[in-house]
C-alpha cells in the first residue's frame, strides 16, 4: 500500500513538473512571439525618438542614429548603422534640411525594406535666409574671394529653418504624422497608437499654453541667443531672437555683423546670452565679455545629453525647464 501511494505521489510530482515546464516553454515562445510583432524603427533627433516611444508604446523598438551629445548639422552615420536602417520597418527623420546626410542615402534606402518617414511633411516652415539679419550689408560679402564661396556654398546652409519641433504646435504635427506611420506599419495597434497620441498631444498643449502665458507676461521680448534655434518662437510667439550664430552652430557672423549684434544687445539691455546644449563657441564668449551679458542655457533638443540620460529627462521635461529658463531672461 506504501509502495502505491509512494509511486502516487511521484507520478504526480512528475506531471506537475513536465507541466510547469511546458508552461514555462509556452511562456517564451508567447514572448518570443510577442518580442517578434514590435516594430523596429530607427529615428534622428530627439524628439522624434521621445514621441515615437510615447506613442508606439509596447509595439515598438525604437533606436536613434544619434549618440548622446551629437550635432544634428554635421552627424553622419556609419555603414553598419545604414545597414541596421535598411533592415527596420521604419525609419524617421525630421527633414526640411536638417540631416545632411538623408539626402545622400534616400535613393539607396527606397530599394530597401525600411520605409522612410519625414516628420516634417505637412508643416509650413519658416524661411532660413535671416541668418545674421542684424547689421548685415552687402559689402560684407565682397570681403570674401571666389574660393571662400565656393568652400562655403556646400556647407550647411538651411533654406528652411528645420526646429519645429520647438514650437509644440508643430510638434503635434510631427506627433500625428509618427501616429500615422506606425498605424499603416501595425494597423492592429491602432487604437493603441491614437490613444497615445492623444496623450502627447493634451500635453504638447498644454506645453503652448505656458509660452502664452509666459511671453504676454515678459517685460520684453528680445532674447541674445548663440544659435538661431528659436525662430519658430518667434513666430508663435512674438519674442525676437538675436542671434550670434545662424541656424547651424558653425556658421558665424562677419565682423561687422558681430559688432552690430553687440550694439544690439547694448541698446535693448539685455542681460543674459543664451547658449544651447552645443559647444559654446568663441564668438558668443565674445559677446558675452563686451555686453557684460550672464550666460545662461536653453535646450534645443536637437539632441540629448549624458546627463539629460542621467536626470531621465524627455521632451517634456527639457522644455518645461526651457520655460522657467524664459520667464528668468525675460524678466527685468
Amino acid at each position: 500500500m506504501k509502495i502505491k501511494s509512494i509511486f502516487f505521489t511521484l507520478l504526480i510530482l512528475t506531471a506537475a513538473f513536465l507541466s510547469g515546464c511546458n508552461s514555462n516553454s509556452t511562456t517564451n515562445k508567447d514572448i518570443n512571439k510577442n518580442e517578434q510583432k514590435k516594430l523596429t524603427v530607427f529615428t534622428t533627433i530627439y524628439p522624434i525618438e521621445d514621441f515615437t516611444k510615447k506613442i508606439g508604446g509596447v509595439h515598438v523598438e525604437v533606436k536613434s542614429v544619434y549618440p548622446a551629445g551629437a550635432d544634428a548639422h554635421t552627424f553622419e552615420p556609419t555603414m553598419r548603422t545604414m545597414m541596421d536602417i535598411a533592415d527596420a520597418n521604419l525609419f524617421i527623420f525630421n527633414g526640411s534640411g536638417l540631416e545632411p546626410f538623408i539626402e545622400n542615402t534616400k535613393s539607396s534606402l527606397s530599394k530597401e525594406k525600411v520605409k522612410l518617414v519625414e516628420a516634417s511633411n505637412g508643416i509650413e516652415l519658416l524661411s532660413g535666409d535671416d541668418d545674421h539679419d542684424h547689421g548685415h550689408e552687402e559689402e560684407d560679402h565682397e570681403d570674401h574671394d571666389h574660393a571662400d564661396e565656393d568652400k562655403h556654398a556646400d556647407e550647411h546652409h538651411h533654406d528652411k529653418d528645420p526646429h519645429i519641433w520647438l514650437d509644440p504646435m508643430n510638434a503635434t504635427k510631427m506627433a500625428e504624422n509618427i501616429k500615422n506611420a506606425l498605424t499603416e506599419a501595425m494597423p492592429s495597434a491602432k487604437d493603441d497608437f491614437e490613444k497615445n497620441f492623444q496623450d502627447v498631444k493634451h500635453e504638447l498643449e498644454q506645453l503652448d499654453q505656458e509660452f502664452q502665458k509666459t511671453v504676454e507676461a515678459a517685460d520684453h521680448k528680445e532674447i541674445l541667443v548663440s544659435h538661431a534655434s528659436y525662430g519658430y518662437w518667434e513666430h508663435r510667439y512674438g519674442l525676437e531672437q538675436i542671434s550670434i550664430s545662424g541656424l547651424s552652430p558653425e556658421n558665424e557672423p562677419s565682423q561687422k555683423q558681430l559688432q552690430a549684434i553687440i550694439e544690439t544687445a547694448k541698446e535693448h539691455h539685455i542681460s543674459y546670452i543664451i547658449y544651447d546644449q552645443n559647444p559654446v563657441t568663441k564668438v558668443a564668449d565674445v559677446v558675452k565679455k563686451e555686453t557684460g551679458t550672464t550666460p545662461v542655457t536653453l535646450h534645443n533638443l536637437e539632441y540629448i545629453t549624458e546627463n539629460d540620460l542621467k536626470n531621465n529627462d524627455d521632451y517634456f521635461s527639457i522644455m518645461n525647464k526651457n520655460i522657467e529658463t524664459l520667464k528668468k531672461v525675460l524678466g527685468k
